[in-house]
């Protein structure tokens, strides 16, 4: 048996010296400065304890730990112990003073700390050695220790404690410092916190000690504290003293003594390979190690999800961003970069930078769009991008790239005509793609459950899944294009002939030669409230869509038979409602056409087909855009059955495409990315909403921490743009209704909005939807007039005004407020 080892011996590990003393061997023995001495072994604590470890067994299950203290007091050392433990202590000097420091087998671990578990003593010499380990070990089994290990799952008959005695260094100060923040994760930081004399003062929360953080070799902050006491040597062991006047409010630490600190805490972080928390004493501008443990409960490094750092831009989160509405996993980003890829061919543009991530959220970068539209020429058009993107505040300048006319030239004609080539091949096929596609994706996601193999569901995915999700995104880009100018337009044509209110209502019925998919779930609840469909076609039929339909991470309401309850027990009768609505709808529509041919003899053939084009369009874009949808919820089977047959369940949502194929092929390097992205994505998902414009640098956590922040724009410029006070958008639907404003910052909130009252928010989607029949009026930050919320207002009646830009910000929940759809105002009555 070996009693005792050198401070450095290469057998100095977790079983045979602790934690504590195993980190301190490393040290040493990576040349950093450590206090010379000596470990006493975990063999010499069991040889002590062999002849009563059973009475400790019995007496700590009986929680009797008084008694444990009794049974270590009663027996000596043994000598040959003893003689070991004297021989060492001599070899240090004449009379050395020592700490003598418990270190257990179950301490100092990166899952958790058992610091200040056990016993210390300071200031020891002589034969006072002996009974400090005594002491030492027999804390092993103090209260604390006992019900520290009886909650994280320790067996008491496996633990044993090994003893650290060193040098005692008398320290002029003393402290803790930390290679990574503790509080924030920041691991580009060092946090040290120093005190006059000892550390134990420190250590034990008896004094505020100076606070100072050094980032990439200079401190970047620094707080000097009231330091009231300060633990020092006695001839008989160590006190607690007041620090004296002149030293209480002086910094213990300078720049240049930092910074030295800091670098000695990046030699033993280096060393472990992980953040660390280390404890250090200085004598004479000379600085010790005397532990280094990893630090516990750190939280994962954070990654920096945000595209606004790559140029002064004009970002937007209308249009896609109002489908897109939820922070993105990294594999949902994945997929939504395939799908912009591919059903916006524009986004692929040389040298651009269309589209976005800004703090996990959706965005466009409309700087692009209106450098392109003025460099071609195109700038009386630019109402156009409003019509699609939402109105811009009056008196926004917007930052343009920095691109000369003829390069952009060069880039985009040959990119419009491939665009052109292809709409006119792919509209070919829509129809026949739209007959076959819900028959493909239930295939699909057979074959994916069926899949039995990591490489087999990859091999699926890159041979089946991803050419079904390019061929419907392809479409959808395809439905988009058609019609040329003709969404716009015909739109315009129909008010400067009829007026807003009669226009809207000849603009209506795309519902009634075919469904009209924003429209769809609301029409199968109703049927199968009715009991005309059973609950697996509604889900089979409707379930891909819903208000988080881009985010895989999330369950499809045909996946949730709760989702499919709720809407039904909360939306009543909701065939009727919506029935009622349309007939409402289609004699107004028919009384408005009649209005027309009078005025317009002869015209009416002409315009009802000009007309019939819009709505085919419309219809189309709407059923590709559902289609694109069903196969996302493909794209969702493929992610959970990886997480299924790799064994990491949800770590998947956490990796990008590419990694996860990587995955389930066997290289699982990217899992150690897991815990900092699932940390990254829970704080932007803890963040409110961001504006719907920004421009410039933003940073979304410290824009949800001003208190004054905007919900509706950002310039880092230092421009303000005024909240206006008064709420106006663009005629979403025609009429004007007063009522109760109810403000609801998703569609989780639809309960609260009771018939008759006015729905009043951000943006809306299609899991909205079942909303509509509800609401007396609709009400939208964000939005245009081709957006969801006018869309569908318009199909059932509905008055709307979107794309406001601030009614959430100048409307509270349960005002009293009047809805013109047909001006685009809204006005508070109270």
């Amino acid at each position: 048996m070996k009693a005792v080892l050198p401070m450095d011996d290469a057998a100095a590990d977790l079983a045979t010296v602790g934690g504590k003393g195993a980190s301190l061997a490393r040290l040493v023995r990576a040349g950093l400065p450590v206090p010379d001495g000596f470990h006493v072994t975990t063999e010499a604590y069991r040889a002590f304890v062999s002849a009563f470890h059973d009475d400790i067994l019995r007496a700590a299950a009986a929680g009797d730990t008084e008694e444990i203290a009794a049974l270590f007091a009663r027996h000596d050392v043994p000598e040959g112990i003893a003689a070991e433990i004297r021989q060492a202590y001599a070899a240090l000097g004449e009379d050395v003073a020592v700490a003598v420091r418990s270190s257990a087998t179950a301490e100092d671990l990166p899952e958790m700390s058992f610091a200040g578990q056990q016993d210390t003593y300071l200031n020891i010499r002589g034969d006072a050695l002996l009974d400090a380990v005594r002491r030492c070990w027999a804390s092993l089994w103090n209260p604390r220790a006992v019900a520290y290990r009886d909650q994280h799952g320790v067996p008491h008959d496996d633990v044993a404690l090994a003893v650290v005695v060193q040098e005692l260094v008398d320290a002029d100060a003393a402290g803790i410092l930390f290679t990574a923040d503790p509080v924030t994760g920041n691991r580009e930081e060092t946090v040290i916190n120093a005190s006059w004399g000892l550390g134990e003062a420190v250590v034990g929360g008896q004094v505020t000690p100076d606070t100072l953080v050094v980032a990439h070799g200079a401190v970047t902050r620094s707080q000097t504290a009231d330091k009231t006491v300060m633990t020092v040597r006695t001839p008989t062991g160590t006190e607690e003293r007041p620090v004296p006047g002149e030293l209480r409010r002086a910094p213990v630490l300078d720049e240049a003594q930092a910074v030295e600190l800091a670098a000695l805490g990046a030699r033993v972080q280096e060393l472990y390979g992980t953040p660390m928390d280390v404890e250090w004493t200085r004598r004479d501008d000379a600085f010790a190690i005397v532990q280094a443990r990893p630090i516990t409960g750190l939280k994962p490094r954070l990654e920096e999800w945000n595209d606004s750092l790559k140029g002064d831009y004009l970002w937007t989160a209308g249009n896609l961003g109002e489908a897109i509405p939820d922070v993105m996993t990294p594999v949902t980003w994945s997929f939504v970069r395939l799908f912009i890829h591919e059903a916006m061919a524009a986004s692929s543009l040389p040298g651009f930078d269309l589209v976005g991530n800004i703090g996990g959220r959706f965005y466009m970068n409309l700087s692009i769009v209106y450098t392109i539209a003025e460099s071609l020429g195109m700038k009386s058009r630019l109402g156009a991008i409003e019509n699609v993107f939402g109105k811009l505040p009056p008196g926004l300048d917007v930052p343009r790239v920095k691109i000369s006319r003829w390069e952009i030239i060069k880039r985009v004609i040959p990119m419009a005509i491939n665009i052109q080539r292809r709409v006119r091949e792919n509209t070919k096929g829509m129809q026949a793609f739209l007959a076959t596609s819900q028959q493909r994706c239930e295939e699909l996601r057979a074959r994916i459950a069926a899949t039995r193999s990591g490489p087999e569901l990859a091999d699926l995915y890159e041979r089946e899944i991803q050419p079904h999700m390019v061929t419907s995104c392809r479409m959808l880009e395809a439905a988009g294009r058609q019609g040329g100018s003709t969404l716009v337009y015909t739109r315009d044509k129909l008010r400067k002939m009829m007026g807003d209110i009669d226009a809207e209502a000849m603009l209506t019925g795309v519902n009634a030669d075919g469904e009209l998919a924003s429209l769809g779930p609301v029409m199968g609840l109703s049927r199968l409230a009715r009991g005309e469909i059973t609950r697996e076609e509604f889900a089979r039929t409707y379930g891909h869509r819903g208000p988080h339909e881009f985010e895989v991470s999330v369950p499809r309401p045909g996946e949730d038979p709760d989702w499919i309850d709720a809407q039904i027990a909360g939306l009543g009768d909701l065939g009727a409602d919506t029935e009622a609505l349309l007939a409402r709808q289609e004699k107004a529509r028919e009384e408005a056409w009649a209005r027309f041919a009078e005025r317009y003899p002869g015209k009416e053939a002409k315009m009802r087909e000009r007309v019939r084009r819009w709505s085919t369009v419309v219809r189309d874009r709407e059923n590709t855009r559902s289609e694109n949808m069903r196969a996302f919820w493909v794209l969702r089977a493929f992610t959970v059955r990886a997480g299924e047959l790799t064994g990491h369940g949800d770590d998947v949502f956490a990796l990008y495409l590419e990694e996860l194929l990587g995955l389930l092929r066997g290289d699982a390097a990217a899992l150690a990315q897991v815990p900092s992205r699932r940390a990254t994505y829970e704080q932007y998902a803890a963040l409110p909403p961001y504006p719907t414009l920004i421009i410039g640098h933003f940073d979304p956590v410290r824009w949800a921490a001003d208190p004054d922040r905007r919900a509706d724009v950002y310039d880092a410029r230092g421009h303000t743009v005024p909240v206006s006070d008064t709420v106006t958008g663009f005629p979403g639907a025609p009429g004007v209704v007063e009522g109760i404003a109810r403000v609801l910052s998703g569609p989780e909130q639809g309960d609260r909005l009771k018939p008759g009252e006015i729905l009043v928010t951000t943006l809306t989607n299609v899991g909205w939807t079942p909303m509509f029949p509800r609401a007396a009026a609709v009400v939208t930050d964000m939005g245009a007039p081709l957006s969801h919320a006018s869309i569908v207002a318009r199909e059932l009646g509905i008055p709307a005004v979107v794309g406001t830009g601030n009614a959430t910000m100048r409307v509270r929940d349960g005002d009293r407020i009047r809805v013109d759809g047909e001006r685009g105002t809204v006005e508070l009555l109270g």
